[in-house]
């Protein structure tokens, strides 16, 4: 093997300056041999190191270790492996060391044989791996109390927005009841005007009982629109009953009395197709009242408000056009939702807010919808487009 390779380096050369610290202690610790590389660790030199107890060089926690557990493992199993322990340089600092131990039977009698291993590197990467978890852990727990705080906060969104619900329900229903509570005694106050109506007396009591009967008419209006609203949010929607009409007379005969309750104005019905087709008649009537109510409200006083009505083969088209200024972009999304009003119109003629929504639920009870355009340019325009059913 020699002759192959060239000479070997012998075996106290290679005790001496092999990779790692050996150290040879009696049972005591007391240091026999040492290699230069330990003491190159340590900063002692051989001679100091003779003679000398090992635990003498450990810190003040390796000495407890090694007298409490070192020790008395070593002697029970008859090594130690991979021991991390500090040891102490002669300059006073410290040094993390990876040691291997072995007890072995000598022919002067029982040794110690030591393997160190500086072990700063793998020290550093512990220390990074510890703060690697802790940080990892603290991140867990910031996430959990995170997802604690949200499931939190869910519930009691959940629960207000239950709460809300029920109290909406509760509102709607109240709505109900006194609307049709009401209907009574406004039918009443409109019999008795009618009565005195028929009666001859001065100008002013007849103007007063004028007056009586529009307030009623406006009363009689509102609560039949809180009732319909009522139906449409607590109970099944609007109801409509379809029958065999005429769709261009039903628009003329609206728009005839709608020129009637607004005399200032001026209303104009193009038709085009044929009539005859099948929906609720009272109700597309409510429908176009309000959207004329709307026109008239928001539109141009000195307009014309165009009311068009046409039948085609597959679907119904009932358009009511103003001019004006238009409806404002924010307004739009949520125009036909209850409670929308617009900006522009008189306190004299404003309502609750619940006619378009009313409208869109009347089209939507024809499995149909309402559509709005409004620009500065071309005005206003909502359109209700319907089915066609078989005549």
């Amino acid at each position: 093997m020699s002759d192959k390779f060239g000479p070997l380096p012998d075996s106290d050369s290679l005790w001496d300056t092999a990779a790692c610290g050996l150290l040879l202690t009696t049972t005591a610790g007391s240091i026999v041999r040492v290699n230069t590389t330990f003491c190159g660790w340590v900063g002692f030199s051989q001679d100091e190191l003779l003679g000398r107890r090992f635990q003498e060089l450990l810190s003040m926690g390796g000495r407890i270790f090694h007298q409490t557990h070192w020790a008395p493992l070593l002697q029970m199993q008859g090594s130690v492996a991979e021991v991390k322990l500090d040891l102490v340089h002669k300059s006073g600092h410290s040094i993390p060391m990876m040691l291997n131990a072995l007890r072995r039977q000598h022919l002067e009698g029982i040794f110690h044989e030591l393997a160190i291993f500086v072990a700063e590197d793998r020290n550093r990467y512990e220390r990074e791996l510890l703060a690697a978890r802790k940080l990892a852990e603290e991140r867990l727990l910031q996430q959990l109390e995170a997802q604690q705080a949200l499931s939190v906060a869910q519930n009691r969104l959940r629960l207000a927005h239950a709460d809300a619900e029920i109290r909406a329900t509760f509102a709607e229903q109240m709505v109900g009841i006194v609307s049709h509570d009401l209907r009574n005694p406004l039918t009443a106050i409109k019999m008795a005007a009618g009565l005195l109506e028929c009666n001859e007396g001065d100008e002013k009591r007849i103007r007063l009982l004028g007056h009586i009967n529009q307030s009623a008419d406006r009363a009689q209006r509102l609560i039949a629109d809180l009732l319909d609203f009522t139906q449409a949010r607590v109970g099944r929607g609007i109801v409509v009953k379809p029958q065999v009409i005429d769709l261009h007379a039903v628009v003329a005969s609206c728009v005839e009395e709608l020129a009637i309750a607004f005399p200032q104005r001026v209303l104009s019905h193009q038709h085009d197709g044929q009539g005859p087709c099948v929906a609720d008649g009272d109700r597309l009537y409510q429908a176009i009242g309000n959207l004329v109510a709307n026109a008239m409200t928001y539109g141009d006083t000195d307009g014309i408000v165009a009311i068009t009505s046409t039948v085609e083969t597959d679907r119904l088209l009932i358009t009511v056009h103003n001019r004006g200024a238009p409806i404002p972009p924010r307004l739009l999304g949520n125009l036909f939702e209850p409670m929308i009003r617009g900006t522009n119109g008189g306190d004299d003629v404003r309502s609750v807010g619940l006619g378009l929504f009313i409208v869109r639920e009347i089209a939507r009870a024809h499995q149909g919808d309402v559509r709005v355009v409004s620009t500065l340019e071309a005005g206003t325009t909502f359109t209700i487009n319907l089915p066609q059913a078989p005549a």
